[in-house]
């Protein structure tokens, strides 16, 4: 640590506000126009934009005094979210499992931002090793200790990391768009048939679909995965409810699937699953890795005819299909979908020429956003390489000419 760098504790940087959630909880997402931050609001992102629940004027009176503005420092001190990090966009809300820090005009608060990150990293990495839920009161908070360089210096290593975070958010942005001129054409295609004329369309049991098209069921148009691991060695896929297979070790903070795993289902490339207490929920993708994987023996796994998985990709994130989900499953106990329930749905199943069409946009689109999540990634690998030298003082800035605008 450089000798111009001072210890100082949480409470000399700013207000410590511990969030509050009101009594009457008239929180909502419509009525409000207060954001209301808790930790299952996605807290992986530097700045919040959007939270799940706001509060109305009513809900704010009765927490005002937790009312912090924007650019405070937000983290999460309880439970498995505990170290998570966000600065506020406008005026906010917490609840009582986040500790903000309102930043004085002595500190940077995107420097102290980065700094929360280091510690928060820390203290979720000490909470698990306890067996109690992890906590960390005001208090404890308040009096945490960190390091900090002048305020020039501050400036000038908060200007590189948020330099560095300001690209990686232009290109989630570029991505976001480009997914959403896709799911615009897969819509033309095969939902709103554009290219058909009302004599060309003819009624269904499902609605006008084309002539030409066949109403199938998906029973019809998939096959049930039933490969097992056995004594080979795969990745373990989770299904989330943002409608995609993951890395089961890289999403949870702990293994959730079994030390055993030969009963497991073999997920190959552009094959799908599901898991059918959580589809309702959005919890069914493909696995999209350049690798095979697996799911537990209580997911269902399934594929495509060859050619058709951009169109099962998109169908099953599609209204059409969350709609036939809920139908399907709302009268079981348990709101699940096993596949003969799955295998029910009706599909306007299009014709192989017009999916070909389809393919070369999709694949085309994602050619550049999967070059742009490579460029994500290298930026992040270099951004939390740079992140602990520089909030370290093992790199020196002082003599470093950043732009600070």
């Amino acid at each position: 640590m450089s000798l111009e760098w001072n210890e100082v504790k949480l409470e000399d940087v700013g207000k410590i506000i511990t969030g509050k959630t009101p009594k009457t909880s008239i929180e909502d997402n419509y009525g409000g126009h207060i954001p209301f931050l808790t930790p299952s609001d996605d807290m992986n992102v530097k700045i919040i934009k959007y939270t799940n629940k706001t509060l109305t004027l009513k809900g704010l009176n009765e927490v005002k005094n937790c009312l912090i503005p924007k650019n405070s420092v937000c983290v999460s001190c309880i439970g498995s979210d505990l170290g998570k990090v966000v600065l506020t966009s406008e005026d906010t809300v917490t609840n009582q499992q986040i500790n903000s820090i309102i930043v004085n005009e002595k500190f940077d608060y995107n420097f102290i931002y980065y700094t929360m990150i280091l510690l928060g990293k820390q203290l979720n990495y000490m909470s698990k090793s306890s067996t109690a839920v992890p906590i960390i009161n005001k208090s404890t908070f308040s009096n945490e200790l960190i390091f900090v360089p002048s305020l020039e210096e501050q400036k000038k290593i908060s200007s590189i990391l948020s330099n560095i975070d300001a690209k990686i958010d232009n290109l989630d942005k570029i991505n976001k768009n480009l997914e959403e001129q896709i799911e615009t054409i897969y819509n033309s295609f095969f939902v709103y048939y554009d290219d058909f004329s009302k004599e060309e369309l003819e009624e269904c049991e499902i609605g006008l679909i084309p002539k030409d098209w066949e109403l199938m069921s998906l029973g019809e148009v998939t096959t049930k995965i039933k490969e097992k691991v056995g004594s080979d060695d795969y990745k373990v896929f989770s299904a989330v409810n943002t409608g995609n297979l993951i890395l089961s070790e890289e999403y949870f903070d702990k293994q959730v699937y079994s030390k055993n795993i030969e009963k497991y289902i073999v997920v190959k490339q552009k094959e799908f699953a599901y898991n059918p207490a959580r589809i309702n929920i959005g919890s069914i993708g493909r696995n999209d890795f350049n690798y095979d994987g697996c799911v537990s023996p209580v997911y269902v796994a399934f594929k495509v005819e060859e050619g058709y998985e951009n169109f099962m990709n998109m169908y099953i994130k599609s209204n059409r299909f969350n709609q036939w989900v809920v139908t399907l499953s709302s009268g079981s106990v348990r709101q699940t979908l096993n596949y003969a329930d799955f295998s029910i749905i009706k599909i306007a199943y299009p014709p192989k020429d017009l999916v070909n069409k389809f393919n070369k946009v999709y694949d085309n689109y994602y050619e550049v956003i999967n070059y742009n999540n490579s460029v994500i990634s290298n930026l992040e690998n270099i951004r939390d390489t740079l992140l602990p030298k520089l909030m370290s003082g093992e790199i020196d800035v002082s003599k470093i000419n950043c732009d600070l605008e």
